[in-house]
């Protein structure tokens, strides 16, 4: 066999270009994919609309929810599944994602404001077509069952907010009420948190991502699964069994979610359960067992999720914890 060392030689000249252009446009494009999108903050005069994604909604609960509203000039349209019935979702999975539809294709809504919790979002999301809110981008909020749109939405590049929702206003504390407009009004957010026993010290900036445990554990494997590649991750859960908990956590763990976040929020635990045989720790011990071996600053005790102060967290947001023995900070940037 012939070796022409000239040819060689000519073909490195011409190749190392090209992986090199190959190489600069994969980068761009992945910065590109994780700029997160903001959707326009609310003014006076825009519309919100609330509406069901999953449980029904047809107790007359939500005059405290539209007098708040119209307190902050806002208008207020309610969606046609509040007030549906079907044993225990608000409508057929078809009712519920064309009400869904209809807000986001609306330009005129600035914000969805999901109504309750429970379960059954994750029923209506792949009925959902996001090419006019793509469009328009508009705020989505809520909590809870509400993660399943928090991920998804974050899976495509766009912010949105984990917060209080319509049923719970009149009883959540005025601080979960006060972040909530903070967050929508695009005033400047960030929190100081009590020191915790728990806490794991360190400071670290990354996009927040997250939410309830149980439906993040429910989405990993789909195409709504989140991405924790730098990111930070907040979690909470409402009712679990205690080795639930610790299954979810494994599982975070051996998907390899936990080796690549730079750092941990653990909001609310709330009413967890146990069996005759305890489990022999609580909620906040598991997840300190299971990410004892990840060197990343984890704040304990947040006030978010299933808790009467719930605040306000800008899902896809950059933000930079700070945990340390005297004060804890989180600044949205």
């Amino acid at each position: 066999m012939n070796f022409n060392p000239f040819s060689f030689i000519k073909k490195q000249y011409v190749l190392r270009p090209m992986l090199l252009l190959i190489f600069v446009l994969q980068s761009i494009n992945s910065q590109a994919q994780t700029t997160m999108i903001t959707p326009p903050y609310l003014q006076k005069g825009d519309t919100v609309a609330i509406v069901a994604t999953a449980r029904k909604n047809v107790d007359d609960n939500l005059k405290p929810t539209i007098d708040l509203l119209h307190s902050w000039g806002l208008e207020v349209v309610i969606g046609s599944t509040i007030g549906l019935d079907l044993n225990q979702l608000a409508g057929t999975d078809e009712q519920r994602a064309a009400d869904f539809q209809h807000q986001m294709d609306n330009p005129n809504i600035k914000a969805i404001w999901c109504a309750r919790g429970g379960y059954g979002t994750v029923r209506i999301i792949d009925l959902l077509d996001f090419t006019k809110f793509k469009q328009h981008p508009k705020w989505i909020v809520g909590f809870s069952d509400v993660t399943v749109l928090h991920n998804h939405l974050n899976t495509m590049g766009y912010k949105s907010i984990h917060g209080t929702m319509p049923i719970s206003v009149a009883r959540t504390a005025p601080e979960s009420i006060e972040s909530l407009k903070t967050a929508l009004f695009g005033q400047k957010l960030s929190y100081q948190i009590d020191p915790f026993p728990m806490n794991r010290f360190g400071k670290a900036t990354g996009e927040l991502v997250g939410g309830n445990l149980s439906i993040l554990y429910s989405l990993m494997g789909s195409k709504s699964a989140i991405d924790c590649t730098d990111k930070i991750l907040f979690i909470e859960d409402l009712d679990e069994y205690l080795y639930h908990i610790d299954r979810m956590m494994m599982n975070l763990k051996r998907n390899g979610c936990l080796e690549s976040i730079k750092g941990i929020i653990v909001g609310g635990m709330t009413e967890m359960k146990d069996n005759d045989i305890p489990w022999g720790k609580n909620a906040n011990e598991i997840i300190q067992d299971v990410t004892q071996k990840y060197n990343i600053p984890i704040l304990y005790n947040f006030p978010a999720g299933h808790v009467h102060d719930n605040r306000a967290l800008i899902m896809g947001n950059t933000v930079t914890i700070d945990v340390n023995e005297n004060c804890n900070t989180v600044i949205f940037e």
